[in-house]
């Protein structure tokens, strides 16, 4: 519907606190011509644009006031810039868990304890395991940070902060495919140095164990006792080093012990989905270099002395499984690792500042001749 209006009379008014020109037009509405029964005439192209207001040319962020318009609101300039401040808050909004772990962390190393009590609080509150990435990201640094507390600050001062709870739950899966799983573990292998870095070191490590025993005795059967969390994605590197070792020191055989996840306080990637079992893919991988391959599995670390073979080369590889346990469950299983009385042991470990008795326990069991 179109409406005829007389001409508006516009008042501005003046805001001296805001500086703004407001101009309020007042106009009494005609009768249209459909109310009285008249057709309605169209408006031409020209007569349409000469009720337009003229944008730009009014001066700077202004607007020019044509006959019988109000004149348009005079706005501030868009500073330049302020996109990429806004792009900038909201990426630090999207990382909030670390920008409050890395001041806890500083406190921590600082020792301000009443800022560490609070960033601690803060973060408690927050922290899921099972949440969104930031969620997680603040449970398990929080855990990280509250097992350094008492190491930077000492047991004494440690003890008067009052430690959120943050216990992680034990994986568990559920309707999880095992060829599923295989796959992601490999890939994820492939893309993050987590894991294959510290598995090539160790590989490396057993192979030139293997090859110098070899060397200087008559060659001898190879037993790797695996406390760790590959399954098995660690092995065939290792199978396929034992095969280039000098000649005349290959081991005639190479015998896997597989401690299953009881063995050891639970810990991440320590579970496996329900029927999973890396056996037939090493067996068959072992075959296929012609290398005589034997695997065991060992339910718990007190199973390990009933695997062991008179004459053999024992070799323990201890990876990523003591990082949650207490310090007197890490020194059982140090002792009982101990007693296999191995040849070479490899201990891989995201922290390695433990008490005073656990690394006594742990310089024991590295004390292999």
């Amino acid at each position: 519907m179109i409406v005829e209006t007389l001409p508006s009379t516009a008042t501005t008014l003046h805001h001296p606190s805001l500086n703004l020109d407001t101009s309020v037009a007042s106009s009494a509405p005609m009768t249209s011509q459909q109310e009285l029964g008249q057709p309605k005439k169209r408006k031409s192209p020209g007569h349409s644009s000469s009720q337009r207001p003229h944008v730009g040319g009014g001066g700077r962020g202004g607007c020019q006031q044509e006959k019988g318009e109000a004149s348009c609101v005079r706005s501030k300039p868009i500073k330049k810039g302020s996109g990429k401040g806004t792009a900038a808050n909201s990426d630090r909004e999207a990382r909030w868990a670390e920008q409050l772990l890395n001041p806890c962390a500083a406190a921590i190393e600082a020792g301000n304890l009443p800022r560490t009590q609070h960033l601690l609080y803060v973060l408690g509150e927050l922290a899921s395991f099972s949440g969104e990435p930031n969620h997680r990201l603040a449970a398990h640094g929080l855990r990280a940070l509250m097992r350094r507390l008492p190491h930077a600050v000492g047991q004494a001062a440690a003890a008067t902060v009052k430690m959120p709870s943050c216990e992680c739950p034990t994986p568990v899966f559920s309707g999880v495919d095992p060829r599923l799983f295989r796959a992601s573990l490999i890939r994820f292998n492939e893309v993050s140095p987590w894991f294959s870095v510290p598995n090539a070191l160790a590989n490396s490590a057993i192979a030139q164990a293997a090859s110098t025993k070899g060397a200087v005795t008559e060659p001898r059967q190879v037993h790797v006792v695996d406390i760790g969390v590959s399954h098995g994605v660690q092995w065939p590197t290792l199978l396929e080093a034992l095969t280039r070792v000098p000649r005349g020191s290959t081991p005639p055989s190479v015998r896997l012990t597989v401690a299953g996840p009881t063995a050891t306080p639970p810990v991440p990637f320590s579970a496996s989905p329900p029927g999973y079992d890396c056996s037939p893919q090493l067996l068959r991988y072992a075959k296929s270099i012609d290398l005589d391959l034997g695997i065991v599995q060992a339910p718990c670390l007190d199973t390990l002395h009933g695997t062991l073979t008179p004459g053999e080369t024992l070799i323990v590889c201890l990876q990523f499984r003591l990082g949650l346990a207490t310090a007197d469950e890490q020194a059982a299983i140090l002792r009982t690792v101990r007693d296999l009385n191995p040849e070479l042991m490899v201990l891989t470990e995201l922290d390695g500042g433990g008490s005073q008795r656990v690394r006594g326990e742990a310089g024991a069991a590295l004390e292999i001749p």
